[in-house]
């Protein structure tokens, strides 16, 4: 008898966690080499955020708070539903988790029985499957070519709904395409939606605010109310607020949900940290144009990054909506060899190319399900985005 779980053997490790730490380990050898792979802003938290905490450590807010969340940051919660969705919630029905990745895991953790199915739009983000399979459930895998914007059509919806769909997960901006649903887009997912009524939606709105040009960021529930009941909308800190390493995610939901959360979150890790809430609070309710700030910043990067990989021989990159990665395709590079005759098989070979004979580390689209594309991350330094670049040129151009 193995003394590991039977089903450890569904999952793999997070490949985005893998590459960044290949990277660091690289670095810490003396290798020059530039990450591309993780989804962290480069900019610190704002002063006004960090001194909440401050402030909260010197009052003593250091005890257990509610298991999911405190009073004051339900109200913040519920205020930004409110301002920024329409979306009325009360405190029983807002549920905050150490991180959006939390919620996600304790919402199918608390409704996924043996084989229900969840509609998950590929690619994606590397974590929805395999939290699917940790919850005993089901992965339908949709796939979201680039001829489609990366984005899920209501077609392709309909025909993967079956009698046992309990969920579809939907993001927008997407991880890893930055690829955004319209008013349009979105209207035509939920008139499916709502001839289905045993299918749930568990919305990621986590890069909501980081938006460019003329998009403008809808989500489902405020898109058709009579999904209202039967959404998730899932949300938090971590990107636009440049707080990734203070853990704070949170959702609004049906009351029924939002209490089973509760309960598994109270027997795994309870609440959050007390002073990581303080500091939630102040971002949700204090100054907010800072993000427009670091949006020019991240547009100035995403257009850098779009023009040069698209005067790359045999790489194709669409410029996306909103988020900080774009998803370029290498299929123009597939078949050729580098300069020590290896033949590029698939995008895992090109990324593992990049990483030797260049430094440059991003991940595979094999991870998001979708290949033959690579996911940059431009949440780093315009400096270094230029440098990765030009290596980038330099590596497809030695392909032959």
């Amino acid at each position: 008898m193995s003394f590991l779980a039977s089903r450890l053997s569904r999952i793999q490790p997070s490949p985005t966690i893998a590459v960044t730490q290949k990277a660091r380990e690289l670095k810490a050898a003396g290798r020059d080499v530039i990450g591309l792979g993780a989804g962290e802003p480069d900019f610190d938290t704002p002063d006004n955020i960090k001194q909440a905490a401050i402030r909260a450590i010197e009052a003593g807010d250091t005890k257990y708070t509610a298991v999911d969340g405190t009073p004051a940051l339900k109200q913040a919660i519920a205020a930004k539903f409110k301002a920024d969705n329409g979306l009325d919630y009360e405190s029983d029905q807002i549920t905050v988790g150490t991180g959006g990745k939390q919620i996600l895991y304790n919402a199918l953790m608390a409704t996924l029985d043996p084989g229900d199915e969840v509609i998950i739009p590929a690619p994606y983000w590397v974590s929805y499957p395999d939290m699917v399979l940790l919850a005993e459930g089901e992965p339908v895998i949709v796939s979201c070519p680039q001829n489609n914007g990366f984005k899920l059509m209501a077609e392709d919806l309909e025909k993967a709904i079956t009698p046992r769909t309990k969920w579809i997960i939907l993001n927008s901006p997407s991880n890893p395409t930055g690829a955004g649903y319209s008013h349009a887009d979105m209207k035509a997912l939920t008139d499916v939606l709502v001839r289905h009524p045993h299918v749930h939606v568990m919305t990621d709105d986590m890069y909501e605010k980081l938006v460019y040009d003329d998009f403008e960021f809808c989500t489902p529930a405020q898109v058709e109310p009579e999904l209202y009941d039967r959404t998730l909308t899932v949300n938090g800190v971590s990107k636009a607020y440049c707080m990734t390493g203070w853990r704070i995610g949170f959702a609004g939901g049906p009351k029924e949900l939002i209490k089973a959360m509760a309960k598994v979150q109270s027997q795994s890790t309870s609440n959050p940290s007390s002073v990581s809430q303080a500091a939630a609070v102040e971002a949700l309710s204090g100054p907010q144009d800072f993000i427009d700030e670091n949006n020019k910043v991240f547009r100035q990067r995403r257009d850098l990054v779009v023009e040069v990989l698209n005067r790359c021989e045999g790489l194709s990159c669409p410029r996306p909506e909103g988020a900080f990665y774009v998803y370029p395709s290498c299929a123009g590079l597939i078949g050729k060899k580098t300069p020590d005759g290896k033949t590029l098989e698939n995008d895992e070979d090109f990324v593992t190319y990049l990483l030797e004979s260049e430094g440059v580390a991003v991940v595979q689209g094999a991870a998001f399900g979708l290949s033959p594309h690579f996911r940059i991350s431009y949440a780093t330094s315009t400096e270094a985005l230029e440098d990765a670049c030009q290596r980038i040129q330099r590596a497809c151009a030695a392909l032959s």
